[in-house]
């Protein structure tokens, strides 16, 4: 399951938080740093993502 969730990251990084923490300040951070710019929304999820 974590490989998809890194490959949602990569293409929809807010998706990607989604599915990991729900609906939480993680996700609208996401969304705010994906607005600014996609790469910060791509390091942004993977780090969600990653540091379980």
């Amino acid at each position: 399951m974590d490989i998809v969730r890194i490959l949602l990251a990569i293409l929809l990084p807010p998706l990607g938080v989604f599915l990991q923490v729900g609906l939480g300040l993680q996700f609208w951070l996401n969304i705010l740093l994906t607005l600014l710019g996609w790469l910060p929304g791509i390091v942004h999820a993977l780090w969600v993502i990653l540091r379980k």
